[in-house]
């Protein structure tokens, strides 16, 4: 029986890891200047991978792919691929932005709103006050010119941070980091809406509802009108396809998607992590691009 050696979950890549393996894989890249990107996935990404193979092959190339969606993680366990906990974007933000205070490694904030970029610094500062933020960019809720991407990169390469926290929601933040791969020498983490939650615009679902899988049903309730299609295209598109997987599994068959996928990056441990940075020299600078932003085009970002 031939397997796929990748950790996949309806198709995707997801890999088995903790809160304490995540952050240590980000720091390792950070001190070293690694170029990468790290992908905190939940259902949507996986569907949004599922239909996207452009994006799947891009999710695959991710430095680590963590199970933030709690139904990622029972789903991990029924396969039965180790040791795994939920590592949730906004609190892995909380644990990387620890570490990197005291390693002395400085982080730049890319997306969200400057009102949001302010009051999630603040509240960076207060807890953490030894972290420096290098950089902090609130880009517009549009594409991109040339010129505009090309000031953002270089502000950011030269910014000396060695971690980029990326707010601009699934799918776009993947894509835009994936794309920034060797332009910028940082680590770049994709954490959704964890700049909005840790600022207090946006409450996020009660722990119990979490551990219950059930955040998905807070979220739509706070944001029914933005979220509703997405929630019925998506959730049981999932349940039908990882029962599926899941039956293939029990039956002992390949449970390697039916597309075909091409080989990725192997589940990162501590031990694999070192191994593969590399070494850049970068120039240290501190700033921020002047933006005008409307507040109600927040609804993009998670």
């Amino acid at each position: 029986m031939t397997t796929d050696p990748v950790p996949r979950i309806a198709g995707m890549r997801v890999d088995p890891t903790t809160y304490r393996d995540a952050v240590d894989v980000v720091l390792t890249a950070a001190r070293s200047r690694q170029s990468a990107y790290v992908c905190v996935a939940n259902v949507h990404m996986v569907m949004e991978a599922h239909d996207d193979p452009g994006f799947r092959a891009l999710v695959d190339r991710a430095l680590l792919v963590t199970p933030d969606g709690q139904p990622l993680v029972w789903a991990t366990r029924l396969l039965g691929r180790g040791p795994v906990e939920r590592v949730y974007g906004p609190t892995l933000t909380l644990h990387v932005c620890e570490a990197a205070a005291a390693a002395g490694v400085p982080i730049a904030l890319y997306g969200g709103t400057d009102d949001s970029l302010d009051a999630f610094s603040r509240f960076l500062e207060t807890r953490y006050p030894s972290l420096r933020i290098a950089c902090r960019i609130a880009p517009p809720f549009r594409p991109l010119t040339p010129g505009e991407d090309s000031r953002y990169t270089r502000l950011l390469a030269e910014s000396g941070a060695g971690i980029v926290l990326v707010g601009i929601g699934c799918p776009r933040q993947e894509r835009w980091m994936a794309d920034h791969e060797g332009r910028i020498p940082a680590v770049m983490l994709g954490v959704g809406a964890a700049f909005d939650f840790h600022s207090g615009r946006v409450r996020q679902a009660p722990p119990l509802l979490q551990r219950l899988g059930l955040e998905w049903a807070f979220r739509l309730a706070m944001e029914p009108r933005r979220l509703w299609r997405r929630y019925a295209k998506h959730n049981p598109r999932f349940a039908g396809l990882f029962a599926a997987q899941l039956l293939s599994h029990v039956l002992g068959l390949d449970a390697r998607d039916a597309r075909g996928t091409r080989p990725a990056r192997p589940v990162h441990r501590r031990t694999t992590a070192a191994a593969r940075v590399r070494h850049r020299g970068l120039r240290t600078i501190s700033g921020a691009p002047e933006r005008t932003e409307s507040p109600e085009n927040l609804e993009t970002r998670s």
